[in-house]
């Protein structure tokens, strides 16, 4: 049984007997049968492979967005894609597509997977096939490899909130690592998860270099002290599409937000704590360290923000909207998918998909313009 509060589902019983998480999500047997776009082609789960000398197997060389469907529309997706560009402009990765052909690429995919609402999307895009083992990016003499994977997933919010472990691994110096990359290089945050987990906690909290409280594993930090909502300066933390609505959500609403350094004294002593991210909205805390934030569960301003956050997302993307698809996806869909030098994928053909063939139609997927 699941009761829902908004959009997010509260497991009951014994639905979630497994460790929390905040990418906790309904079992969907749907997704034992999905298409994902490897390279301009559809192909069923169970066939989408890539080299063993990829550069992201190989070295974690590549960049990566997560992305929500809410009724045949991806939210946020012109904040997604710049983040994208921008990551991959900063390592020298030539993506191989235009905006307009990776918004296609998504069409195609959740329109091939017949997906609608509550679906969460991996687009992710390596240097590509290397001829030898080696990090050399003049190794990479294929093009880069661009893979989406959509799945049905409802998120679970946890009754109470997650617990969060404050670990010694931070988040370091843009001259080492930039933490606003969305690299496939997570190496240091499973780490630090794991260093969580085994202190016995849902989620790692990490401090920034100068031991200020920074972000977690997966996810931004808030914390509530005196009605203000506190978080981080965003120095060395993701930046975060969803924490950045949120803010804006909340400074339009009258609530005094203060992005600014502070500790874990401030954050012991917090009223309330959530963490943000685009898989789970808005996450309660409810302990750090073994300490209890407020309640142990959502307070008045994660409840007031969650709202505000829905009504945004009810916005971006109506639940009874019969707009079509934004201009960019629009043009794009009438075009082929532009992946050179593999195959292109129109989209008024049909795709082969398993052993099964399935029509391409023209989606309303994309955002309010």
């Amino acid at each position: 049984m699941c009761l829902w509060d908004g959009l997010w589902p509260v497991a009951q019983g014994n639905e979630m007997s497994h460790a929390r998480s905040t990418h906790d999500a309904l079992d969907d047997p749907r997704n034992a049968d999905i298409g994902i776009y490897v390279d301009g082609a559809i192909v069923h789960r169970d066939a989408a492979v890539v080299s063993v000398y990829d550069s992201g197997f190989l070295l974690g060389d590549g960049v990566w967005e997560g992305l929500r469907l809410y009724h045949r529309r991806l939210a946020f997706l012109d904040a997604h894609l710049d983040r994208l560009f921008e990551a991959a402009t900063y390592i020298d990765l030539d993506i191989g597509m235009t905006r307009d052909a990776v918004a296609a690429a998504l069409a195609a995919t959740l329109e091939a997977n017949a997906m609608t609402h509550d679906v969460h999307v991996r687009l992710m895009v390596t240097r590509g096939r290397k001829v030898k083992p080696f990090q050399h990016p003049h190794l990479s003499q294929s093009g880069p490899t661009v893979v989406i994977i959509a799945e049905h997933s409802k998120p679970v919010a946890p009754v109470s909130g997650v617990r969060l472990a404050t670990v010694p691994h931070h988040r370091g110096l843009p001259l080492t690592q930039d933490a606003k990359l969305n690299s496939h290089s997570k190496l240091n945050c499973i780490i630090a998860l794991n260093h969580a987990l085994g202190a016995g906690a849902d989620e790692a909290l990490m401090l920034d270099p100068f031991g200020f409280v920074n972000t977690t594993n997966a996810c931004n930090f808030f914390i509530v002290r005196g009605g203000q909502l506190w978080t981080s300066t965003g120095d060395y933390c993701m930046n975060g599409i969803t924490r950045g609505k949120v803010i804006e959500l909340a400074r339009g609403d009258g609530i005094e937000v203060r992005e600014r350094n502070f500790s874990l004294v401030d954050t012991y002593g917090a009223d309330e704590a959530f963490l943000t991210g685009t898989f789970g909205a808005q996450t309660p805390v409810a302990e750090i360290d073994g300490r209890l934030i407020g309640t142990g569960g959502p307070g008045p301003v994660t409840e007031r923000i969650r709202a505000l956050y829905r009504d945004l997302i009810a916005r971006e993307c109506p639940r009874a909207s019969t707009r079509s698809c934004g201009p960019r996806v629009a043009r794009a869909l009438a075009k082929p998918i532009n992946k050179r030098p593999r195959p292109a994928v129109p989209s008024d053909v049909t795709l082969r998909f398993g052993l099964r063939r399935w029509p391409v139609l023209t989606p309303s997927i994309g955002q309010s313009d």
